[in-house]
């Protein structure tokens, strides 16, 4: 019988390299699906339930834009990188796929061929919806960067906590006391569920709201889920 680490698709080595691209796919497959709930938030909101309609979604988009501002520069950072952020998310979006040039194209009043008039006519009758996605998207490219300032203080409470629990640890496995391999595996996969459930909520709210007021709750939960995983480790280090 063949043993197991015969098999490339199966080997060690294909697993190493196949990996990247693994969590690439994986990556860009989520940040599809975030984008696209966030635009069926964000239409939901400004056809359905805003009687301001998409003036409120440029008022939600000034307001986290200004506060994004004022994070990077207590933190002594360059506020261009929330601007920026904005942009690159607009750009990957509605540039990369032509629609950003389409529109200043049709916008000329330019003699069209058959073809493209269908596009423009198509283009124009849902250009509310468009513009509101154009809008959703940089907004969040703008809550991008504020959760990116929160991954400091994420990972400082996270080393803490990673050091007390292995501190407890240590104590207990002089003690003779028990380790729990359960505690220590729910512990990390709720890490995981608090991160995307709360980096989720801040990035489709259809509010404004201080990003602090969700990232740092999440982060100290992190800090005592931490705690418990170290703490519960089973194997030897």
């Amino acid at each position: 019988m063949a043993s197991r680490n015969a098999s490339f698709h199966e080997g060690v080595v294909a697993g190493a390299l196949l990996a990247p691209l693994k969590l690439a796919f994986v990556l860009l497959l989520g940040w599809v699906g975030i984008v696209v709930v966030a635009w069926i938030v964000d239409w939901t909101f400004v056809f359905k339930v805003w009687p301001e309609g998409v003036g409120r979604l440029k008022g939600i988009l000034a307001a986290d834009l200004a506060r994004g501002i004022e994070l990077a520069e207590r933190q002594g950072g360059v506020p261009s990188a929330v601007t920026g952020s904005a942009n690159f998310m607009y750009g990957l979006v509605f540039k990369v796929m032509g629609i950003h040039d389409m529109g200043l194209r049709f916008a000329q009043g330019a003699a069209l061929s058959i073809p493209d008039t269908i596009v423009r006519n198509t283009y124009l009758t849902n250009a509310d919806a468009i513009e509101v996605a154009m809008i959703g998207t940089q907004l969040l490219g703008v809550r991008l960067a504020t959760l990116g300032m929160m991954v400091p203080i994420l990972f400082l409470i996270y080393l803490v906590a990673a050091a007390d629990g292995l501190t407890q640890r240590a104590i207990r496995r002089a003690c003779g006391g028990r380790e729990s391999a359960s505690l220590y595996h729910r512990a990390k996969h709720l890490q995981v569920m608090l991160l995307a459930m709360g980096g989720v909520m801040v990035l489709i709210q259809p509010v404004s709201i201080d990003p602090r007021l969700v990232g740092v709750p999440v982060a100290f939960l992190i800090g005592i889920l931490a705690r418990l995983q170290w703490a519960c480790y089973k194997k030897h280090l």
